[in-house]
């Protein structure tokens, strides 16, 4: 028979959807998927729900309901100072992971170069791969993940077409600096390349410090999509409601390959999410000091435990050592000990490589009931003191 399309055939399936199907199997704590264990706020789902029972349940706007685009356009300038058109420079998705999709087939040409900066999120690959496009990836480095400005120099030319970046950055939890940010503008403009901007973390960021988006700096408004997502933002995930902000020339060609994909989202639920946007600070601040505390709290039990946990700016994500405790020679294979025996669920941070990935580290996620954190601390020492024991 005649082939299917390479970009997809054996590929493998999503280490997140792998780590939870063990978790389950084994009854383990999953810390594994990037999901809270909490529903959002009970008024967002109320309006939600209300809207569903009230109607219309027909096909919305392709781009998305008028509320929902108004509402996007308060945001980005209420948080960023961004004077966005609701009408023309917003696209509503059924997540962002669709936005991402919809956003490299509309910009991406075959041969076009794509600068990607690793590790990342385990789409952004076969989505470059299925439009044709050459992945061109810069690495950053643990413990500090810093983005080696030569390097990513050297990855721009005459055939880059875009650089998709994801800040706040999952699974690094790294947020760009301004020095950082500036470069990648820098190389941009130079080089006249689109910036797609995965941001769906934009409102986890800790120790006081905020979200800037790279749409903001100079000479990026006119070359810049940026993607955000209500999952993230409400603790929502299963309701897949992203949009896509940017200008209207490039919104355009987006929303023709959203609408062969998905065309719409429900109407409900993004009736539900053009009210939570509005909602006050407090929200905001309450979400990213309450996911603050959490990091904190698990990060000392890690710690305690004998894992070297790194630094996490932002996001759901503590990454981790694991040299020192005598688990296994790589992280895959520390991730398939911790869940079958410690009955505790993680994600190996190789599966965000294309290549050559470090083996040394793993990804616990904290976005969870503190009980639940407790519990898989408790798991953890109990199984790694039994293993010294016998290991003794």
């Amino acid at each position: 028979m005649k082939p299917t399309n390479p970009v997809f055939t054996g590929i493998e399936t999503t280490v997140f959807e792998t780590m939870s199907r063990l978790a389950k199997a084994h009854n383990a704590v999953n810390l594994g998927q990037g999901f809270p264990d909490v529903d959002g706020p009970d008024d967002i789902r109320e309006v939600a729900a209300r809207t569903l029972m009230d109607g219309p349940n027909q096909y919305p706007p392709m781009l998305g309901l008028p509320d929902l685009r108004e509402a996007v356009a308060e945001s980005n300038r209420r948080f960023y100072g961004l004077e966005i058109d609701a009408q023309s420079e917003v696209l509503v998705t059924s997540g962002a992971t669709e936005a991402l999709a919809d956003c490299i087939m509309a910009l991406v040409s075959p041969g076009d170069e794509v600068v990607l900066v690793e590790p990342l999120y385990d789409c952004y690959l076969p989505l470059v791969r299925r439009a044709g496009g050459i992945p061109v990836r810069v690495r950053v480095s643990p413990p500090e993940w810093q983005l080696d400005t030569q390097k990513l120099r050297a990855a721009f030319s005459e055939r880059t077409k875009a650089i998709l970046i994801n800040n706040p950055m999952n699974p690094t939890a790294k947020v760009f600096s301004a020095a950082e940010l500036q470069c990648i503008a820098d190389l941009c403009r130079e080089f006249d390349a689109y910036a797609i901007c995965d941001e769906v973390y934009e409102h986890l960021v800790f120790d006081g410090a905020a979200h800037r988006p790279l749409m903001a700096l100079d000479g990026m408004r006119e070359r810049t999509v940026r993607i955000g997502s209500a999952g993230k933002t409400f603790s929502l995930t299963g309701w897949k409601v992203g949009y896509v902000t940017g200008p209207a020339r490039l919104i355009d060609p987006v929303a023709k390959a959203h609408q062969w994909v998905t065309f719409t989202t429900p109407p409900n639920l993004q009736q539900a999410v053009a009210y939570g946007l509005r909602k006050d600070d407090s929200y905001y601040q309450d979400l990213a000091r309450d996911l603050e505390a959490k990091r904190d709290r698990m990060a000392r039990g890690l710690q305690a435990l004998g894992f070297s946990v790194l630094p996490c700016s932002a996001t759901y994500f503590l990454t981790c050592g694991f040299e020192e405790l005598g688990l296994g020679d790589n992280d895959v294979d520390v991730c398939e000990v911790l869940v079958k025996q410690a009955g505790v669920a993680a994600v190996p941070v190789s599966a965000f490589y294309g290549a050559d990935a470090p083996t040394g580290y793993i990804r616990f996620c904290f976005c969870k009931k503190d009980w639940v954190i407790d519990e898989a601390l408790a798991r953890l020492s109990a199984f790694l003191t039994a293993a010294g024991g016998e290991s003794a």
